[in-house]
């Protein structure tokens, strides 16, 4: 069974314009993105953007050895379908592009979960709003492609599939103790994200990917000051 990571990526923010590409720690936000989950296990990497983010984001991911693939520029669960064809994976870990503390031990442990409970969507609990992952079987994503008709099920990946616990087998498991802080936010989304996401970086930063108990921890700690942003 081949697993694909797909970051669900593109450029046409209001709230906060390219936020993808913003400078962070000496790179930008979805670089981090990606170096974080290149240290999950997976046969294929790829951005999945829009046609008219494409030249901007494809050589943010030739760097880090993503593919960069555009897909319909409002429909997503079709944009997904079609790169999980174009790509033959029969499961996809999926992110987005605006989460530079995207955990890799919380993805790595969900992965296992999803298939030690032969799942069709799996995802953590109270981790923060911005370090976890989803995981879906690629035939769910197809089934929802073909019988979803509202509009919100086209435009967000598995809302349809979450709709539909009948027929899906669906697991949500509370993240591990260490990586629990429902309130937490480090997803950047405005320019309050952004500041926050920035200061976090600056005090914890060391190259490497920040796992999500080191996020916890300085939530907890008097560099946050008491902010959460939820």
């Amino acid at each position: 069974m081949r697993t694909g990571i797909f970051v669900q990526v593109r450029l046409a923010s209001t709230r906060l314009a390219r936020k993808a590409l913003l400078p962070l720690a000496g790179s930008t936000v979805i670089a981090h993105v990606m170096r974080a989950l290149a240290l999950v296990p997976a046969d294929v990497r790829a951005l999945l953007t829009d046609p008219a983010s494409l030249d901007a984001l494809a050589p943010e991911a030739s760097v880090c050895g993503f593919l960069a693939v555009a897909g319909h520029p409002d429909d997503v669960l079709a944009r997904f379908a079609a790169a999980a064809r174009q790509l033959d994976v029969q499961r996809v870990v999926r992110a987005t592009g605006d989460n530079p503390l995207t955990c890799p031990r919380l993805a790595r442990d969900i992965l296992a979960i999803h298939e030690a409970k032969r799942a069709d969507l799996s995802h953590f609990l109270e981790c923060p709003w911005g370090t976890g992952v989803e995981v879906v079987e690629a035939g769910a994503l197809f089934a929802a492609e073909r019988d979803a008709a509202r509009s919100d099920e086209r435009e967000h990946l598995t809302t349809f599939l979450y709709r539909h616990p009948d027929r899906f087998a669906i697991v949500e498991e509370p993240a591990p103790s260490m990586s629990r802080m429902s309130g937490a936010r480090v997803t950047v989304d405005t320019p309050e994200d952004y500041a926050r996401v920035s200061r976090l970086f600056a005090d914890l930063y060391r190259g490497e990917p920040i796992e999500s108990d080191a996020v916890v921890a300085w939530f907890r700690s008097p560099r946050a000051g008491g902010a959460t942003g939820g």
